[in-house]
């Protein structure tokens, strides 16, 4: 899951700033600038040698979200395409740029980024908005349309349309639209209603499954001070509510696979209600992370030999 979605002053990016290089184009046509028929990229790939130009220098004119990924980030590999996709929906009323940590750690190192997927917005030299963690199509619509109204961006002719292609989705309808308003403005209670009002209707839609664990794993963690209670953990390792409330702060870092192994072996040292609240804890964190995860058919796997 994430941190929420929000907008605040803008931060400097000054740390990040570099010169441009003389060869460089002022189109901003490097680094996956330009498409190759000549019009603005909606998603380009930036690194420190073109952060200035594809990030800073372009966010002047037009809102820039930089994704920062890497390739053995579970939650990046779900929150990449949903923004990907609504970069082209948009048509360029903003860009997409995607930023591989592994390959540019001093730009993640600069932008304050602790855990990934993290996704910041730039908009005439600052961050203006951010949030951290796989978050749902819905929720980053949001956030985004913010940021749209925010800034002033308008989005082409033609690209709602394009953005709409299709039937519906789950996340136009206004009981999610609802839903997600209220976990993006810290309405945690309001958000577990609406989401519990939907499977009332349409019970085991996985997409409000997903959406409401989601929501209570925010409101039990969002405070958590990540390093305190690793450290209690690690020194009360049969202690079932510090093991819990780290799984938690795993789960809002992105350390996903390292949640779900915490749990686990809590669930084969442990007997009785101790072991039964690790597994159900575990089990409201699968929701959360959502069933395509990859390190969630392996923790099952090891789920079922540690109970059986």
């Amino acid at each position: 899951m994430s941190s929420s979605p929000r907008f605040a002053g803008a931060v400097p990016l000054d740390a990040l700033a570099r010169p441009q290089s003389p060869s460089a184009s002022p189109s901003g046509d490097g680094a996956g600038g330009q498409a190759a028929a000549g019009a603005p990229a909606a998603v380009i790939d930036v690194t420190e040698t073109s952060f200035q130009q594809d990030v800073i220098d372009r966010s002047m004119s037009v809102p820039v979200v930089v994704d920062f990924w890497a390739a053995w980030c579970g939650p990046c590999k779900q929150l990449s395409p949903i923004l990907e996709k609504l970069a082209n929906a948009d048509g360029g009323a903003w860009v997409l740029a995607k930023v591989d940590c592994d390959a540019n750690p001093r730009l993640a190192a600069a932008a304050g980024v602790q855990g990934i997927p993290a996704v910041k917005a730039i908009w005439q030299g600052g961050i203006v908005g951010e949030f951290t963690g796989a978050v749902p199509e819905a929720e980053v619509r949001g956030w985004l349309d913010q940021l749209l109204d925010g800034t002033g961006a308008q989005r082409p002719a033609g690209a709602d349309a394009a953005g709409a292609a299709g039937p519906p989705t789950l996340a136009d309808d206004p009981a999610y639209v609802e839903a997600a308003a209220a976990f993006e403005r810290g309405d945690y209670a309001a958000a577990e209603s609406a989401y519990q009002a939907i499977l009332a209707q349409t019970p085991n839609e996985p997409m409000a499954v997903g959406a409401l664990a989601g929501v209570r794993l925010f409101a039990r963690a969002e405070h958590l001070d990540p390093q305190a209670v690793r450290a209690r953990a690690a020194a009360e390792p049969d202690d079932v509510d510090a093991q819990l409330a780290a799984s938690d702060a795993d789960m809002l870092e992105g350390r996903i696979g390292e949640a779900f192994q915490r749990l686990v072996s809590l669930v084969a040292r442990s007997s009785g209600a101790d072991r039964d609240r690790a597994r159900v804890h575990l089990l409201g964190l699968f929701d959360a992370a959502g069933p395509d995860d990859p390190a969630i058919p392996p923790a099952r796997a090891a789920l079922s030999r540690a109970l059986f």
